[in-house]
């Protein structure tokens, strides 16, 4: 496996990936038990679960399951089989035979918070967030926002506030808070001479109204607020079959051989033909529309 998606990196760099570790392989599948590999969110698959065409579903199931963040256990069979409880059954026809299955795991990275200050309050959230698990980013005024902050403190005293309020609204950072009294906050924000649809994500004073009075008591309620009003997972129920490929927030493709769905990514098969991308679960699929293309055309 490439080092650079081995677990350690993936974390550091805060990486969204999928584990894939087969628990079961019939003969004569290529996969054994213990077998594993990394999909990553662009389709890439870092190791071995199987050939191409039980990659491609592979890919398909890790890719649905990083909007979801659920783990699942994915059973790929040649022939089409009955729903089976706490299971995700998938008929591919171009499997060579033998059944797989495959323990699919989302791994996201931790909510990431951007503090800024250095008050007692901003300490004392800092140390709150690690230990419920978060990353923490400290934020420079000179330097854009990074893309996958999911909430931005302000407890500064006054330093910068503006300037940094402005830079996180012109984002789609999820929190934003600002330490401050009740009327100082609101002074603040009516300052920034935006539209109250803007304003109105900025929370002042920062952290539910629990009565908390000590810095690690109100560190404690901004990271409750952050957690109470974070957006729940995804609804979107995993594909349970291929037909609902399609529906998925990742673009999915027809197979014209087979009639499997394919994740329009670069790592899946395709070729252009006539001035089309066309999309493959498999290198067998691939050659046969290859070899003649009119075959298959609807």
């Amino acid at each position: 496996m490439d080092q650079r998606n081995s677990p350690e990196e993936l974390k550091r760099t805060r990486t969204r990936h999928v584990v894939a570790r087969v628990v079961l392989a019939e003969r004569p599948t290529s996969a054994k038990p213990g077998d594993s590999a990394i999909v990553l969110a662009d389709g890439t698959i870092d190791g071995f679960v199987g050939g191409t065409c039980a990659e491609s579903t592979v890919r398909a199931q890790a890719l649905a399951l990083l909007d979801s963040g659920e783990s699942v256990l994915l059973r790929i069979s040649p022939t089409p089989e009955p729903a089976q409880p706490g299971k995700v059954c998938v008929h591919n026809p171009c499997l060579s035979g033998g059944t797989l299955e495959i323990f699919l795991e989302p791994v996201l990275p931790a909510p990431l918070l951007a503090v800024f200050g250095d008050a007692p309050i901003a300490r004392a959230l800092r140390s709150v967030a690690v230990a419920v698990g978060w990353d923490v980013a400290e934020i420079d005024p000179s330097q854009p926002l990074s893309d996958d902050v999911a909430a931005v403190v302000i407890a500064s005293h006054g330093r910068d506030e503006d300037e940094l309020l402005c830079a996180a609204l012109a984002t789609d950072v999820r929190y934003i808070g600002l330490v401050a009294s009740r009327k100082r906050g609101e002074a603040v924000v009516n300052a920034l001479g935006m539209c109250s649809s803007h304003t109105s994500r900025v929370h002042t004073p920062a952290g539910l109204d629990l009565g908390a009075r000590t810095p690690s008591e109100i560190a404690l309620t901004i990271v409750a607020e952050i957690i109470a009003t974070r957006p729940n997972p995804s609804a979107r129920p995993i594909m349970s079959t291929e037909s609902e490929a399609s529906r998925a927030s990742v673009s999915f493709a027809i197979d014209p051989v087979c009639a499997m769905s394919v994740a329009e990514v670069e790592s899946s098969l395709h070729l252009d033909h006539e001035g089309t991308r066309i999309w493959f679960c498999g290198s067998g699929c691939l050659r046969a529309f290859a070899a003649s293309p009119s075959s298959y055309a609807h």
